[in-house]
């Protein structure tokens, strides 16, 4: 039977974080080249903001069946799969444009469903990570991760743009490919338990049952069920400001679609994606929960808007990278009592769920904010999204969240009497 590394530092972790750290290297290449692909050749900003909107749906619509069927799939081979075929749909793009057979249809469907198998990865990640480090080291596996992911968000998208703007896109997009490709070899090698070891543990039922299940943690959880639901408004703005970025770029700003500086705008997104991270966990300890969820969808409002009327590129990326940093405190709180609190056989359920439920109101921000930009401009369109931060803010401040005084830092015990109340 395969051994089952449990510790943060030891070599499945290790195994595990290589693999994702390579992927998300390679990511951040089609994050920059395919929206500015896709622009190059329709000049629309309707089609931004729908590619983002598809990009984000399939969790919506395969969030449920994903988290009940990776909890009992094998999840080193359900890893390993949606890595190859991540690299195979992604090579795609770079083979039909050499042969001169690269459509606008094609942009527009090789993100969708490179997300829908993300999905499922996602799913078998969650499980995978808690397994592999243990109740104990998930806080420092999680945040090594987000670390890595960060950082490597501060330097991918200025590289990016430098390869868009030297190498043509479709080119700098197989890079991506070859990271699927190496991080599926990584995960191979996972020391997972076999499938029939997680069939055991977990007894077969129906997927409706399975689903329903998770449902019920979700709705019963005093901390969970809020945070998630709050979420919908964050990624609401999310959804707006991640689709309209190059056209921001090229109307607000006056730069060419392939210019290197767009990468900029990304790399500044993940500087305050990593102050959030670095920051999240003192404020867990010294901070009501729902006070920090509060708080940062108030600052997304705020920062929002000073990046929808920033007057040039130097004050549009300190407030872009602010206003991240507000959304992600939002995202990264939930995310981390969710995993903290959930037990590892519902890891994939409630953890795709709850994402699936949060996630719900990016693809609309995404879509609406394409078609106001076209027709009102981008600054309305942009001050428009705030409203979904506007309008979760004034929903939170209707619930106990505004009261409660639970902190991480305040020992498992705190923890163990909330989980014990979802039960």
């Amino acid at each position: 039977m395969a051994v089952i590394t449990r510790t943060g530092t030891g070599t499945g972790f290790g195994l595990f974080l290589t693999a994702r750290v390579v992927s998300w290297a390679g990511s951040t290449v089609t994050a920059v080249a395919l929206p500015v692909l896709l622009y190059q050749r329709t000049g629309s900003a309707s089609l931004s903001g729908l590619l983002t909107a598809l990009e984000a749906l399939p969790y919506l619509v395969l969030g449920l069946p994903a988290g009940a069927l990776a909890d009992r799939w094998d999840r080193r081979r359900t890893l390993t799969w949606c890595s190859w075929s991540s690299a195979v749909l992604i090579a795609a793009v770079p083979v039909a444009s050499s042969l001169g057979l690269l459509t606008t249809a094609q942009l527009m469907l090789t993100g969708p469903a490179v997300a829908a198998v993300f999905v499922f990865f996602d799913a078998a990640a969650f499980g995978a990570l808690a397994t592999l480090v243990g109740p104990d080291g998930l806080a420092r596996a999680t945040g090594r991760m987000m670390s890595g992911s960060t950082l490597i968000g501060l330097v991918g998208p200025s590289a990016a743009g430098l390869l868009v703007a030297t190498l043509a896109p479709p080119a700098a997009v197989t890079l991506d490919a070859l990271s699927y490709a190496a991080a599926a070899l990584l995960l191979s090698r996972l020391p997972l338990a076999s499938s029939a070891r997680t069939k055991a543990r977990t007894p077969v039922r129906g997927t409706l049952a399975d689903i329903a299940e998770g449902l019920r943690y979700i709705r019963g959880h005093p901390l969970i069920r809020p945070l998630t639901l709050l979420g919908i408004g964050n990624s609401f703005t999310e959804g707006a400001v991640v689709g309209l970025i190059v056209v921001t770029a090229v109307r607000t700003f006056g730069m060419a679609p392939d210019d290197e500086r767009v990468g900029l705008f990304w790399a500044a997104a993940a500087l305050g994606a990593l102050v959030a991270a670095t920051a999240l966990p003192r404020l867990q300890k010294t901070v009501p929960l729902g006070w920090i969820t509060l708080g940062g969808l108030a600052a997304n409002t705020v920062f929002l808007a000073c990046w929808a009327a920033s007057p040039g590129p130097v004050t549009g990326l300190a407030a872009l990278a602010c206003w991240q940093s507000a959304n992600a405190l939002v995202s990264l709180n939930g995310i981390v009592i969710r995993q903290r609190l959930t037990p590892e056989h519902l890891q994939g359920r409630v953890n795709t769920t709850a994402r699936m439920i949060a996630w719900g109101g990016q693809p609309l921000g995404a879509a609406v904010s394409g078609v106001l930009a076209d027709t009102v401009g981008v600054r309305t369109a942009l001050l428009t999204a705030g409203l979904g931060a506007l309008l979760a803010l004034s929903a939170g401040l209707a619930t106990p969240l505004r009261r409660r005084a639970v902190g991480v830092g305040q020992g498992s015990s705190v923890l163990g009497s909330e989980a014990g109340k979802a039960g």
